[in-house]
């Protein structure tokens, strides 16, 4: 590949990342495993397009040319694997969202990239994974589908990962994850077959824009403890629902308090507190159907919208919660116990109530619960 044009791309790929890197440090949490991994894999690949360009420096020995061109492809074989690496971590976070399981992902995606290291390290010896002959030129070694196998295996795994835990992840998130490897895949397998080309890269890129607009850009609807939706969007959602419902076509909602969560915060720390309230967003959003809605309220309050008019089959929705609830207090999983009050009701077409006035109706009922819970 020429080396103008190949400035020129990754010069503009660079630029693309650089907005992307500016918002998501501007809006995200900067706190979650989520968006550290995703803003290192911005970084890695803003690094790695640069050192492409060294790359690409061929001919001219004698020059300045050497030096660029036997640094650029060094550092591009030594840091192949990172990226992938730092992809495999993001997958794994999405599909279990438990920090701790991913973090234990660590140390072998790190003994796969020291193996790399010392490899890359030998075929300035050796020429395994590729040599630069007197001219200054770069050729491919014996050892180069090597090279790339570690790649291909690890963008492989994150893939059969996601595919084969499709049902825990969001249906908004699934198509973003599943799509990442494609564009990266099939540019990987054009520099294998015809030499010369780089576009790898390029094809990252466009998965990283993918995840963004599908999962990174989310600060503004989501809850950042438990990953559900926020108060925001429920507002939005439900003033949807009431303007297109029709007579024989509403809705159900739900709205759900847990019941003495002070306590757990007081007797066990905030750290614990925020544990169950992530706990209960996960088996809330069991109980539910793909298309269902649900989001954190506020605080330890949480709302759930159903496409549901009949009563019998919202009041089926609300004993497979209270089972729930009641099958995972009798595991034993936690020191505390997860107690919930709820009010819910059919939205009524022909009230004509708003917004504000069918969350009242809804609170209302809530209170009641919770008092006769007492």
């Amino acid at each position: 590949m020429d080396l103008k044009y190949n400035i020129f791309i990754n010069l503009y790929s660079i630029i693309f990342l650089l907005v992307i890197c500016l918002y998501s440090a501007k809006h995200n949490e900067k706190e979650s495993l989520q968006d550290k991994l995703y803003a290192m894999m911005l970084q890695i690949t803003i690094v790695m397009l640069i050192v492409d360009i060294c790359g690409r420096f061929n001919g001219n020995p004698g020059t300045v040319y050497d030096f660029i061109n036997h640094w650029g492809n060094f550092l591009i074989f030594l840091l192949s694997p990172i990226l992938p690496s730092l992809w495999l971590l993001f997958a794994h976070d999405q599909v279990f969202q438990e920090e701790r399981k991913t973090k234990r992902l660590i140390y072998p995606l790190i003994a796969v990239n020291v193996i790399n290291a010392v490899l890359v390290i030998l075929t300035q010896f050796f020429g395994w994974f590729y040599y630069i002959d007197a001219g200054n030129i770069y050729h491919r070694g014996p050892l180069f589908l090597l090279s790339a196998s570690f790649t291909i295996a690890l963008v492989l795994v994150a893939f059969f990962l996601i595919i084969a835990n499709r049902k825990k992840i969001a249906r908004k998130h699934y198509f973003a994850l599943a799509f990442f490897a494609i564009p990266p895949s099939v540019c990987i397998l054009l520099q294998i077959i015809y030499y010369g080309i780089s576009l790898m890269l390029s094809g990252v890129v466009l998965s990283l824009l993918i995840v963004f607009l599908n999962i990174q850009n989310r600060d503004m609807y989501t809850d950042y403890l438990t990953g559900i939706n926020n108060r925001k969007k429920f507002e939005i959602y439900l003033k949807q629902k009431i303007n297109r419902s029709t007579v024989d076509k509403t809705f159900s909602t739900i709205m759900i308090d847990f019941n003495d969560f002070k306590s757990i915060n007081d007797n066990f720390g905030h750290d614990m507190g925020d544990n169950a309230l992530q706990i209960s967003a996960k088996l809330l959003n069991s109980c539910l159907e793909p298309n269902d809605f649900i989001a954190r309220f506020g605080g330890d309050e949480f709302c759930i919208i159903l496409d549901k008019s009949d009563k019998l089959a919202l009041e089926e929705i609300i004993g497979k919660i209270r089972s729930c609830i009641q099958n995972y207090n009798e595991s034993g999983g936690q020191p505390y116990k997860l107690d919930f009050s709820m009010g819910y009701a059919i939205y009524d077409y022909n009230s004509h109530m708003n917004v504000k006035e069918y969350q009242k109706h809804i609170d209302v009922l809530l209170y009641q619960n919770k008092q006769a819970n007492k």
